[in-house]
């Protein structure tokens, strides 16, 4: 049992460290911002955000954050990745970056919190904000696999919808604006963007491939490649449209196949992974004393890193067994 006085010097230390770091990080990206302020003559952008005689209160309390947004944008970019504003752009979020960056923060925060007063100051700590700080992040990826899940069984329809708006004698840009208006989120959604873009001036083919790094679907990009190849050397485009719905139908056939066939799999799979999960939080909450030798002893430390490792790997396999390219 820990000494009173104990507990609170180690709390005391870790709110100390957790504030260093959050200074630390928002320093860190201020020299940049403030760049981006002097030389924003170009782009216009963080010029208000850093003047201190403009701007609400709300902006400057979110330009730290934006800054920090930016500079991981910024690097994103170099590797070839998405900005952190086009991610919650494909999950439909509609979140500032700075808003989003302070939502990470608060669950880094709030979960370093909880596991310091549950567990004190160790590698609980550490690994409880490093997760909870994860968090928002996986359920922006939850949100993107389900909203491109919508996004291609809406694909097949739209497309049959389209061929026949070029059959009734309608140009493409016209096809799709009547397309937009006669479907439901998410492709209406996109669609309507594009139509907006080519009324500002963008090319049909521009605004369509600009759709697909939003959306981020392979259908969706074979469908604007087969637009762009027609609009450089003619044919019948309806026609074309025609036989790739057919295509994506019976792809989305097989895939509902596969998925019937492996979803005992999948199930048992997922079973065996979070088994071990629930069976050691019963045993930490009601048996504590019984269980604690596992958290406290160094031995019981590598037996449950090693089974969380073996869990891990099992389930990767599992999941490559079951997971089906079609």
């Amino acid at each position: 049992m820990e000494h009173p006085a104990e507990m609170g010097s180690a709390m005391i230390l870790a709110t100390i460290a957790a504030v260093g770091v959050l200074v630390a990080g928002i320093a860190a990206a201020l020299p940049a911002a403030g760049r981006d302020a002097k030389q924003g003559g170009s782009d216009g952008e963080g010029r208000e955000r850093w003047d201190s005689g403009s701007g609400s209160l709300r902006d400057r309390i979110y330009s730290p954050f934006e800054a920090i947004a930016n500079r991981s944008s910024r690097h994103r970019r170099l590797t070839g990745g998405m900005s952190l504003a086009e991610q919650l752009a494909r999950a439909d979020l509609k979140f500032r970056t700075s808003e989003f960056v302070m939502i990470q923060l608060a669950f880094l925060v709030g979960g370093a919190a909880i596991s310091l007063l549950r567990f004190g100051f160790g590698p609980q700590f550490v690994v409880a904000g490093v997760g909870a700080y994860l968090l928002p992040m996986r359920y922006v990826k939850y949100r993107q696999r389900k909203r491109l899940k919508a996004f291609n069984r809406q694909l097949p329809d739209t497309l049959s919808l389209l061929s026949n708006g070029l059959k009734s004698g309608y140009s493409l840009p016209q096809a799709l604006d009547s397309v937009s208006r006669n479907t439901a989120a998410p492709i209406a959604d996109e669609l309507s963007r594009s139509i907006r873009e080519m009324n500002l001036g963008a090319t049909t083919e521009q605004s369509l491939t600009k759709m697909v790094r939003r959306v981020g679907s392979e259908d969706l990009d074979l469908i604007v490649t087969a637009i762009t190849i027609h609009s450089s050397v003619g044919g019948n485009l309806a026609g074309i449209l025609e036989s790739i719905s057919h295509t994506i139908r019976q792809r989305i056939h097989v895939k509902a196949q596969i998925s019937a066939l492996t979803a005992q799999a999948r199930a048992s799979g997922w079973v065996i992974t979070l088994l071990p999960f629930i069976v050691a939080g019963f045993l930490y909450f009601l048996t504590p004393g019984y269980f604690r030798v596992m958290v406290q002893d160094r031995g019981g430390q590598v037996l449950l890193a090693f089974a969380g490792l073996s869990i891990t790997i099992g389930n990767a396999f599992v999941r490559r067994i079951v997971n089906f390219r079609v």
